[in-house]
């Protein structure tokens, strides 16, 4: 199970830390990651994380200003985001992927295991 949490409202160019808890003793075994979806659109890759953590990808709108990490120690995976502009209005997800020891950080929602119930985050202008 995962538990979404830290949205909010936001001026542009502010910032948010979202958290996601996974419950469970597996974490580490799981390729996290962080989607979103705005109004009327598809949902859309965000950020991945190794079950390391030592690897990660994003999606090129976000590069540069969201920084995925995570905290085994604490099955909780989090998403900084700095530098927030009204594009990045939407509800965030996180996801869980069974990694099963492979080397591969997969960017498609359908791909994913587990869902958490998702958080809004709305970026004023």
């Amino acid at each position: 199970q995962l538990q979404a949490s830290g949205g909010g409202l936001v001026q542009a160019g502010g910032s948010l830390r979202l958290s996601c808890a996974a419950s469970g003793r597996t974490f580490n075994y799981y390729n996290m990651g962080w989607f979103r979806q705005a109004a009327g659109k598809e949902r859309e890759f965000v950020a991945v994380i190794s079950p390391s953590g030592g690897r990660t990808d994003y999606s090129e709108s976000v590069q540069g200003r969201l920084t995925i990490s995570r905290d085994n120690a604490k099955n909780t995976v989090y998403l900084q985001m700095n530098s927030l502009k009204p594009e990045d209005t939407a509800v965030y997800y996180c996801a869980a992927h069974f990694a099963g020891g492979r080397q591969i950080l997969l960017t498609i929602a359908i791909a994913y295991d587990y869902w958490g119930q998702g958080t809004q985050v709305t970026v004023s202008s």
